[in-house]
């Protein structure tokens, strides 16, 4: 690294730290703001929401970086372009990409940074943050509740369309790993119902090789008329066939913004085994949140140019300019939902949409500074 290389790289980051920092706790005191009644009902102690808090932290990272370096870079580059540097540099020969090497190298780092975050850590963090919720909650109902009500999941549906058959649970129990009150309905390949069990409780084998049902009754339809043909009553049956996941059961129909990225994909999957439709806004949620692992070198792309265009003015000017620019970018990222959604693009191209308008600036700003 030459002296430029470090003096560019010390101002920046200098500046990206405390923006960073004082923008990540803005967002901790904000959600802790949101959720301390929640967790003092819950009967959290001091070291519990510590914990809680340390363990969102790691959520805010990968949305709050790109908006960091924007700011920073924008603040620094214009500081330096402020006070003349800039133009000494590019007068002594040094072409503005040379000046900014460093930055591009850096952002290659940072978008390593986001995917790491994106694919790793922040799925991490929703899960673990999510869990902790609901120990508190289980510690907080076991002391005046019944073991098959605490920490359950009310209302529970899911239709398993490959294999014909469609669950209604009442009641999961995350403590006991029981559903309550479950109805199954079986169809043919034409969709008529041949079969409904009514159980009050069942749960998976702990083998995995498919669900115990207990106290309840079979129903036998016909499916030409949809008339009962046959009924028994069971204490206890056993389906080997019943494949279903409690854990994909209680995300199936969940907005694709609460789930990990680990869920997304497992939600994905089934829906594409399955070939539902269903699935493209997780798909269209899932490729958003990948792609975010490029908007540190889109940012830079524009941001730079931006910085040191102009007049030697206030550097609050240029972040003015370039914050303008994310009201393009929401736009794009609008459309490209709406697009994706509607199937008139794939989930990729959707979510790479706003990148690409961001670029289409950029391309236009550095042409403007040469």
């Amino acid at each position: 690294m030459t002296l430029i290389d470090r003096h560019i790289l010390r101002e920046w980051l200098e500046i990206l730290l405390l923006v960073l920092a004082a923008t990540l706790g803005l967002l901790v005191m904000h959600s802790l703001y949101d959720e301390l009644e929640g967790l003092l009902r819950e009967e959290a102690v001091v070291a519990e929401i510590a914990a809680y808090c340390l363990v969102k932290i790691p959520g805010f990272l990968a949305t709050l970086l790109p908006l960091c370096l924007l700011v920073s870079l924008l603040y620094a580059l214009g500081r330096l372009h402020h006070a003349n540097e800039i133009t000494a540099m590019r007068a002594a020969g040094l072409g503005l990409g040379r000046i900014t090497r460093a930055v591009w190298v850096a952002g290659v780092f940072f978008c390593g940074l986001v995917w790491w975050l994106n694919s790793s850590v922040v799925p991490w963090s929703v899960e673990e943050a999510r869990r902790m919720r609901e120990t508190l909650q289980v510690r907080r109902e076991l002391a005046g509740q019944s073991p098959d009500r605490v920490g359950a999941r009310t209302a529970v549906t899911f239709d398993n369309e490959s294999a014909g058959r469609t669950w209604f649970i009442n009641r999961y129990s995350q403590f006991t790993r029981k559903a309550y009150g479950v109805t199954v309905s079986e169809q043919d390949a034409s969709g008529a119902e041949t079969r409904r069990l009514l159980a009050r409780e069942a749960w998976r084998d702990e083998t995995g090789a498919g669900w115990v049902l207990r106290d309840g009754r079979e129903l036998v339809f016909d499916p030409a008329s949809g008339e009962v043909v046959r009924t028994r009553a069971f204490a206890e049956l056993k389906r080997a066939d019943f494949d279903e996941d409690p854990g994909l059961m209680q995300v199936y129909d969940a907005k694709p913004e609460a789930l990990s990225l680990f869920e997304l994909r497992q939600v994905i999957d089934y829906h594409r085994e399955a070939g539902s439709p269903k699935g493209r806004a997780y798909e269209l949620r899932y490729a958003s949140v990948l792609a975010e692992s490029l908007m540190p070198l889109v940012i830079i792309a524009f941001a730079v140019p931006f910085a040191v265009a102009g007049v030697r003015v206030n550097p609050a000017v240029g972040v003015s300019k370039a914050l303008g620019l994310f009201v393009v970018y929401f736009i794009a990222m609008r459309l490209g939902l709406v697009l994706g959604g509607r199937g008139v693009l794939s989930p990729t191209l959707a979510a790479l949409l706003p990148h690409v308008a961001l670029i289409g600036a950029g391309a236009w700003a550095w042409r403007r500074v040469r």
